[in-house]
């Protein structure tokens, strides 16, 4: 055992001793929470969760799949006898958007991007539309997209991009982000996040 050590554990050890014992002790403690608090706030990489959100995707608007879809690629139209087409948006476009959801193209996983599914609205139903209404629309729908792993974008038939709803699939549970584009009264467009 250490000298010092023994001198403060004396209920006889000399003043002096005692408060150098002190002093370490109080070091010694200082050091320790620090350590702890530095070990707690800094995580290894390893462990670190990204906590970005990705961009919306930029690949253009391809509506000619609508009516000569190839293989790869899901529409309104695209049933599958055997099992669920994922992702499965007929539920939301017959039950509670009122002709508002007019078709979709969802796109499996790629090297380059995610999944997305491209939404396209009837623009007349849209432009009636208050901020809040489209707003709540962009999440529900995202939010089913999400459950099977796709961004959303919606645009109208002009190919105009109205709304994205963008995930982080690495987190858990997703961080997702609503971005909408709002066309003010002389018809310039702003991005609203």
């Amino acid at each position: 055992m250490h000298i010092s050590k023994l001198l403060c554990d004396r209920p006889t050890a000399l003043r002096a001793s005692y408060g150098r014992c002190w002093r370490s002790y109080r070091q010694t403690s200082f050091s320790l929470l620090l350590t702890i608090s530095l070990t707690t706030l800094i995580a290894p990489p390893s462990l670190a969760q990204p906590r970005t959100i990705p961009s919306p995707s930029s690949a253009p608007l391809e509506l000619d799949l609508l009516t000569k879809p190839k293989d790869y690629v899901i529409t309104a139209n695209t049933i599958n006898p055997a099992r669920l087409t994922v992702p499965s948006l007929w539920w939301a476009q017959q039950n509670s958007e009122k002709k508002l959801l007019d078709n979709w193209i969802a796109y499996p996983a790629s090297d380059k991007e995610p999944a997305r599914v491209d939404l396209i609205v009837n623009q007349q139903i849209w432009s009636l539309l208050e901020y809040v209404e489209r707003y709540d629309f962009v999440n529900r729908l995202g939010s089913a997209a999400r459950n099977f792993g796709y961004n959303v974008r919606v645009f109208n038939y002009q190919k105009e991009p109205l709304a994205t709803y963008t995930c982080n699939f690495n987190t858990s549970p997703a961080l997702c982000s609503i971005q909408t584009t709002v066309k003010n009264k002389i018809g310039l467009q702003r991005l609203l996040e």
